[in-house]
């Protein structure tokens, strides 16, 4: 469906988007959204954004808002910043419209929760990603994460999955 070139170009940039996050770079993790994103973690899979509830279902402004009190230092839930590394695997193009490729992939996050009990939280899931081409590289049109415990109680998500 796509070149090895391309298929590189699009994992580069997931690895590159999913290190910003464990790294607590929100500035530039914000950069890479276009301005019309998505960011959603339903409660399960086969949910409509519209009509269920979700963990997160932001629009742009909202990814904006979220990142802003992020920065303020005073988000307790997040103060400071929970350590974070994530293994993505199975990136694959699922399709392409144009100038956008949907792209899945599988991860696996732990996160030390420091703010509080400083326990290992393991988070794994499903991640799709709608990339777009833009004249500096690639912006996320959407993502959209299915945690494999998405629909079981689950401890605050406080951070960028």
């Amino acid at each position: 469906m796509v070149s090895d070139q391309l298929l590189r170009q699009i994992s580069d940039f997931i690895h590159h988007e999913a290190r910003l996050c464990d790294e607590s770079r929100y500035t530039e993790w914000e950069a890479l959204w276009a301005d019309d994103g998505h960011y959603w973690v339903p409660r399960a899979e086969g949910l409509d954004a519209e009509k269920q509830v979700s963990h997160i279902n932001d629009n742009r402004r909202r990814i904006h808002t979220r990142i802003q009190l992020l920065l303020t230092g005073t988000r307790h839930s997040q103060t400071p910043p929970s350590p974070m590394r994530r293994v993505v695997s199975g990136i694959v193009v699922e399709a392409v419209d144009g100038d956008e490729y949907v792209v899945g992939s599988n991860f696996i996050l732990l996160e030390l929760a420091v703010q509080s009990t400083h326990d290992m939280h393991v988070w794994g899931g499903r991640t799709t990603h709608r990339l777009r081409r833009s004249g500096s590289g690639w912006l996320m049109a959407a993502k959209k994460v299915v945690l494999v415990n998405a629909d079981e109680p689950i401890p605050n998500i406080s951070f960028l999955v």
